[in-house]
């Protein structure tokens, strides 16, 4: 098993490379402040929630996007929300996506809005594997002992 000192180092690494690779930014540091001892899972539940969220999003936008008349409206307005929430977490890279997307939905641009939920639905999916490994790391390191870095 790892050492704690080991397992600081490994999730100091692997936080780092989030915000270095634009998968979080500031916002998620601030999403960690609030979280404390009456509440320490508050940053995975938010995240949870986020993630139940886009899911239902994306699905939504899937139906959208397969309607032979495409109700753009009803589109940007998913893609608005996706944006809120994924900006509400720090998801930096899905929330630039959603930027491009309900650029594609002013112009009413069906390819470009298909093209854009493809990348959408990509980045989406990176930043939930990152941070679910994010939170494994996190466990581990409580488990084995330690505490996690104050934010």
């Amino acid at each position: 098993m790892e050492s704690v000192n080991q397992l600081q180092r490994k999730l100091a690494d692997y936080t780092s490379s989030l915000y270095n690779e634009k998968f979080l930014d500031e916002q998620f540091i601030q999403l960690q402040q609030l979280a404390d001892e009456s509440n320490p899972d508050f940053v995975v539940e938010v995240v949870s929630l986020f993630f139940e969220d886009s899911e239902r999003l994306l699905n939504e936008l899937t139906k959208a996007l397969n309607q032979p008349n495409v109700d753009f409206k009803k589109v940007d307005a998913h893609v608005h929300q996706l944006k809120g929430s994924s900006s509400s977490i720090g998801a930096q890279r899905v929330q630039r996506m959603c930027i491009a997307f309900r650029n594609y939905c002013e112009q009413q641009i069906v390819e470009g809005c298909i093209k854009c939920l493809q990348q959408v639905k990509n980045e989406y999916t990176l930043v939930k594997n990152k941070l679910e490994t994010l939170f494994k790391l996190e466990k581990q390191l409580v488990d084995a002992g330690g505490s996690l870095p104050v934010v």
